[in-house]
């Protein structure tokens, strides 16, 4: 197994009678993107603030940079940058003194290297013009982008970000998602707990999925998409005797429609269907051999929605 950034043992954390987290098992391997899936409510923020030591857990262990937590707080959390819940700015201070003030908080920084850490850290961002400008001018995603300088003052080993993206528009959430991209192309190791299938599917390359408080799944991207189901689409002008030949290989038929409307509507007909372990070659056969004229037919592989539907029967919010 590769040398792990974030790993845990039987987490858990009851709130009364609310158990929140339950027996999570976590293992994000050092220099991996790992997007930390669950719908809202399914224990994500929870978990991170175990991570980070900013809440006790019930029950089991996490390890992070290879050090016990919240035993290590004091050596750990230097090497780790968070943003959790959004940031939190002095909104009549401008970006540049917000963040000098955050830097003279931390005993390890040095005094003497602040300027240039801070101009550094906005410049990473995209913000050096606007590092006099008051915090409440800025937009939403100038400041989500803020949060992140603060996050990278020092240089950094593990990035936590908790709901990254969440309520930017669109070129926001661009933006977020290409700063991303250029942590872990440094060699930092990126967590990110989100409920947006666009962010995780385009910046990551591990996935963990959450619901009700636990760990249903993990993995690399392409390993969780293999485990889904495998459909095929039948473009067919006879649905009716396709489904019929599906149905009698044991394929489970989904779905029939069709793509176009006018003369040309019957020709461009389909039929979906779970392939299960049937080879599609002998689907190819029987659907010839029962006189299904085949117009067109594909093996359809489950993207990260469907599995992540497949595992906790909620849909993602997507945002592009």
């Amino acid at each position: 197994m590769a040398e792990l950034a974030i790993e845990t043992h039987d987490l858990t954390k009851r709130f009364r009678s609310q158990l929140a987290v339950d027996g999570l098992g976590l293992a994000v391997p050092r220099g991996s993107v790992f997007g930390f899936l669950g719908p809202n409510g399914s224990g994500k923020t929870t978990t991170i603030r175990m991570l980070l030591g900013l809440v006790a857990a019930t029950a089991g262990d996490a390890r992070v940079l290879g050090a016990e937590m919240p035993r290590h707080v004091d050596t750990v959390l230097p090497r780790v940058g968070a943003l959790v819940e959004g940031p939190a700015f002095s909104p009549y201070l401008s970006g540049e003194a917000n963040l000098r003030r955050f830097d003279a908080a931390d005993r390890w920084a040095s005094r003497r290297t602040r300027s240039a850490r801070v101009a550094e850290a906005l410049d990473r961002v995209g913000l050096s013009h606007a590092a006099r400008k008051k915090v409440h001018a800025y937009s939403l995603g100038m400041k989500q982008r803020l949060g992140l300088a603060n996050a990278l003052l020092t240089p950094r080993e593990l990035l936590v970000l908790d709901e990254p993206t969440n309520g930017l528009d669109p070129q926001g959430t661009r933006e977020v998602r290409a700063l991303i991209r250029s942590f872990a192309d440094d060699g930092t190791t990126v967590f990110v707990s989100s409920h947006l299938l666009a962010e995780v599917e385009q910046v990551c390359t591990h996935v963990g999925v959450m619901s009700a408080g636990r760990l249903v799944a993990q993995g690399t991207l392409d390993e969780f998409r293999a485990e889904g189901e495998t459909r095929v689409l039948v473009r067919t002008p006879d649905v009716a005797r396709a489904r019929e030949v599906l149905a009698g290989l044991g394929l489970g038929v989904e779905a029939a429609g069709t793509e176009a409307s006018g003369p040309d509507a019957a020709a461009e007909a389909s039929v979906t269907a779970r392939l299960g372990a049937t080879p599609p070659e002998r689907v190819v056969a029987a659907l010839v051999e029962g006189g299904v004229r085949v117009r067109g037919f594909e093996t359809l592989h489950a993207n990260l929605e469907q599995r992540f539907v497949e595992l906790t029967g909620e849909g993602f919010d997507v945002v592009q």
